[in-house]
């Protein structure tokens, strides 16, 4: 492919990342860069490397907040849109020196200014982008709108959010899943090959952000008697929600916070139930990579269940929050399902490998930016 993929996306955004990583092995490196107005800040760690080609917009880590919370997220937004207009003449004055780029916009913000710098791009919205803030607010819905029109194609990973989408601007976005990174998952997997006998799955872990969101609060509530220690594992926090927890919280529960990733698959391999249960849920990968390491998954019903392959949605454990008893439920499925070791099906290969799902970006950009 000739032309140049530019990554416009805040470059401590996992998904993002880890799309750029995919991108890394399949492109030569001189067609491939990321510009970016976030690279850590708020807590987060730096995850990009000298050896990444880092190109920057108007970089905004020195005005933020030093920890996260909602307070922390108002302001950070606030900034944001303030400066659009600075941005946006950064990224014009970018493209204008690569004029033969393709930037690949990731979260609804990037695809605003793609929209507003008239580059040619392509964008990723995520899930609360589509499913929930432009119902919540006329501006947003506004730039969203015009935004997503304005893109060459715009890519989703659920029905639901393709739904959604076309609801918001009469695009048909493609659906084609995030995926998740395979190659490290069954490497690792390779290097404990010896020691996965006498590896004892009784871990129960919350993977998923600490925040009213994911419903953290009922986790804790509804393990009732059971005083099963809790393992939590986050890529962000709301440190007032957080703080506000702390008195459901035993000696035994574990915050780990933001672990990297050969840190997570240890874990995962270790548990025996890994408990998933937001509001709100597009097509989570963390699920993806808990499963493919073969940890039964409590989840609440969102839509994108019922596109999963069977192999998957037997590692999958439904519950009723409103049942009372549904955390013992759910650790009564785990050690059933435990005793069945995972063996992934091709069509979940297939699906979830984002490796062939970055494949497909390109030949998209090839059919419809080129």
């Amino acid at each position: 492919m000739e032309k140049k993929i530019v990554f416009l996306c805040g470059a401590r955004d996992f998904h993002a990342m880890d799309w750029y990583r995919s991108a890394e092995e399949i492109l030569p490196k001189e067609n491939l860069s990321l510009l970016t107005d976030l690279i850590a800040g708020e807590g987060f760690k730096k995850i990009v490397t000298d050896d990444d080609h880092i190109e920057k917009l108007l970089i905004l880590d020195k005005i933020l907040f030093r920890g996260q919370s909602k307070l922390g997220n108002l302001w950070r937004n606030i900034i944001k849109f303030l400066v659009m207009p600075v941005q946006v003449f950064l990224l014009k004055k970018h493209f204008k020196k690569n004029p033969k780029s393709i930037y690949y916009a990731h979260s609804m913000y990037y695809l605003w200014l793609g929209y507003l710098a008239k580059v040619n791009f392509i964008g990723t919205p995520q899930g609360s982008d589509i499913l929930i803030k432009p119902f919540k607010s006329k501006i947003y819905m506004y730039f969203s709108k015009k935004s997503l029109k304005a893109a060459k194609f715009i890519t989703v990973d659920s029905d639901k959010m393709k739904e959604k989408c076309y609801e918001i601007s009469l695009v048909t976005p493609y659906i084609i899943q995030n995926g998740i990174d395979l190659k490290s998952i069954l490497e690792y997997k390779k290097e404990i090959t010896f020691l996965e006998e006498s590896i004892k799955r009784e871990k129960i872990i919350s993977i998923r952000g600490f925040t009213e969101l994911y419903r953290i609060k009922e986790i804790l509530q509804n393990r009732g008697d059971l005083k099963i220690p809790i393992t939590f594992i986050y890529p962000f926090y709301d440190s007032i929600y957080k703080n506000n927890l702390s008195k459901y919280l035993s000696d035994l529960d574990k915050d780990l916070g933001r672990v990297d990733r050969s840190k997570m698959y240890e874990l995962l391999h270790k548990s025996l139930l890994i408990v998933s249960i937001p509001s709100s849920d597009s097509s989570p990968r963390s699920v993806y990579e808990a499963v493919f390491c073969g940890s039964p998954v409590c989840i609440s019903y969102h839509p994108y269940y019922d596109s999963l392959p069977l192999c998957m949605k037997k590692r999958l454990i439904l519950v009723d929050l409103d049942h009372p008893n549904w955390f013992n439920f759910a650790v009564e499925k785990a050690e059933d399902i435990i005793k069945d070791k995972y063996f992934p099906s091709e069509e979940a290969l297939d699906l979830f490998d984002q490796r062939r799902s970055f494949n497909r970006i390109i030949n998209l950009i090839e059919e419809n930016a080129g």
